[in-house]
């Protein structure tokens, strides 16, 4: 398969880039100059010379555990030019979790960032013979001796990638509990980000701010590939994403893409946006008609994207459903977002739609090239599995046959797990996964995803899980203690009262809340989704790296 004459593997397509951009700039931390193409290309080929060096052939695993930075890219790209495997595992890794990775994937070398050292502390394998700083590429120890990186070095052979080599082993932190690594090849990974070239045209004038976790597939194809064939230039952060950090880098670099997880817009639109309309008593009798709701959205949009830096066309939502009262000011506000729908098995996308083209509550059609179906859809809503069939599906589970057996058809068809339903103009909509849904005792198919959106939408609410126990429907509710305190601070400021007494009221006003958020939610949904508990979840819900909650923990 190839593509304008071009063979779909990563070297090919860089040489590509190399031919037409290499002049750009490619890679850079925010307020530090990049580095263009052809500085890439330099290092990359250094940095394949020290892998031979260190005894790493073809076909050996070379896990990165690394922070985002302009070497993490340069490093994945060695790695797969000279037809090694890729094993980029997550920062949020715990030892014991990332020794898991290191040991399956039996990865004889390692890059590593100096913050994330302690991961592999204590960490023995007969595999792993060398282990690499990332952030200067010195040798942290080496089972050839001692020697030194040289950046003017150049390989001793020529490597042949073929389509259909394994380019990375990505392993999922999935909502379901056990890591599954997910064997894809330079095939299914350019193929995809090829085809999101076309929901979104790019060029070497765009700029991307990156802002997820590089070891993860979306940020990888999209963030990593996607620029590398569009000759974008990718920024990243020194530190976590906090507004701090966040806001001034937007203000600098003026991103035309970021690819984010529901949960960032989320955060701005219930703690910013929506306080604002909350303050004065005039703007919140407004904000409740449609007609003033959207004039004040769109006033707030224009902020939004002033905030963002001014020249964002392209703010790609994936990873976890979005919020539908957020999607709703999205749209009225004229923010340029998209939807997107993937996995890890399928490199990851498998829907997406261009901003111009978005639609309410749906990821948008099947992304060109690959076949995608509802699997035996229920003949009365429509509903059904959501099956894909293309260049992009995974080659399988690694040394997982079975289990790739349950997901792959021998045909080819790979079964997602995910519900969905398919409108007349083919738009896809999730409804949830297929391992989430609850069967009620009548037999009514209840979507937990579809009731969390609702609590999700209640004031104090910062996130929420709807589980069965024991045969009834229980919302675990995690609230803003903060917010509330502020909003109760009355009952603070009457010193006279005793501390308990203080206490003993504020936990009355918690259950209230509670009390008042389950008579919200059952007069927004049917009678078989009617929660019949709610119970304050007091510590944030534990997370995969896309934000989801992992549930296997809590159900």
């Amino acid at each position: 398969m190839e593509e304008n004459g071009i063979r779909l593997t990563f070297p090919a397509m860089f040489n590509e880039t190399l031919r037409k951009f290499g002049k750009c700039n490619a890679y850079a931390f925010v307020g530090e100059e990049p580095k263009t193409w052809e500085t890439v290309n330099k290092e990359i080929l250094s940095i394949i010379a020290f892998l031979e060096k260190n005894g790493v052939c073809p076909g050996d695993k070379v896990a990165i555990l690394s922070t985002n930075m302009p070497n993490w890219g340069v490093t994945f790209f060695s790695i797969s030019f000279m037809g090694a495997v890729v094993v980029p595992i997550l920062p949020d890794f715990s030892n014991t979790e990332v020794g898991n990775v290191l040991e399956h994937s039996g990865a004889k070398a390692i890059f590593i960032s100096t913050s994330l050292l302690q991961r592999i502390e204590g960490f023995k394998s007969e595999f792993l013979k060398t282990a690499i700083l990332i952030e200067d590429f010195s040798l942290i120890f080496s089972e050839k001796g001692s020697s030194e990186f040289d950046s003017s070095a150049l390989p001793v052979r020529n490597y042949e990638v073929e389509e259909e080599d394994l380019a990375s082993i990505i392993y999922t932190s999935g909502t379901t509990g056990r890591s599954k690594g997910v064997m894809l090849t330079h095939k299914n990974i350019t193929f995809n980000a090829l085809k999101g070239s076309v929901i979104q045209p790019m060029n070497e004038n765009d700029r991307f701010l990156s802002v997820l976790p590089l070891s993860h597939t979306y940020e990888n194809t999209l963030g990593l590939i996607l620029p590398m064939l569009c000759g974008c230039c990718v920024y990243y952060l020194r530190k976590p994403p906090t507004p701090a950090v966040l806001l001034p880098a937007l203000a600098e670099i003026k991103p035309s893409v970021m690819l984010t997880v529901p949960l960032i817009i989320e955060k701005i639109y219930f703690h910013k946006i929506l306080p604002a309309f909350r303050e004065k008593l005039i703007l919140k009798l407004l904000y409740k008609i449609p007609f003033f709701r959207k004039i004040l959205n769109g006033a707030a949009g224009k902020k939004l994207k002033a905030t963002f830096g001014g020249e964002l066309k392209f703010y790609g939502i994936g990873g976890a459903k979005l919020n539908k009262t957020v999607e709703k000011f999205l749209i009225e506000a004229k923010f340029p977002y998209a939807i997107g729908y993937g996995l890890t098995e399928t490199a990851p996308l498998l829907a997406g739609a261009n901003p111009s083209k978005s639609v309410y509550e749906s990821t948008g059609p099947k992304i060109e090239g690959i076949e995608l179906i509802i699997n035996n859809p229920d003949p009365k809503t429509g509903e059904g599995e959501i099956w894909a069939k293309g260049p992009n599906i995974m080659k399988g589970y690694y040394k997982e046959p079975e289990i790739t057996k349950e997901v792959l058809t021998p045909d080819g068809w790979f079964k997602t797990g995910d519900l969905g339903t398919l409108d007349s103009n083919n738009n896809l909509f999730i409804k949830g996964r297929l391992k989430n849904m609850i069967l009620s005792s009548s037999g009514e198919n209840i979507y937990p995803e579809e009731i969390e959106s609702i609590i999700n939408n209640f004031r104090f609410v910062v996130e929420s899980l709807v589980v069965q126990q024991k045969g009834k429907l229980v919302a675990l509710v995690h609230i803003n203690m903060e917010e509330l305190e502020k909003k109760y601070l009355h009952l603070k400021e009457d010193m006279s009262r005793q501390k308990e007494g203080m206490t003993r009221q504020f936990d009355d006003k918690v259950e209230e809340v509670l009390n008042e958020l389950q008579e919200y939610v059952n007069t927004h949904v049917n009678k078989f989704s009617q929660i019949q508990k709610v119970i304050l979840q007091p510590v944030p819900f534990q997370k995969t790296a896309t934000l989801k909650i992992k549930r296997f923990l809590y159900t």
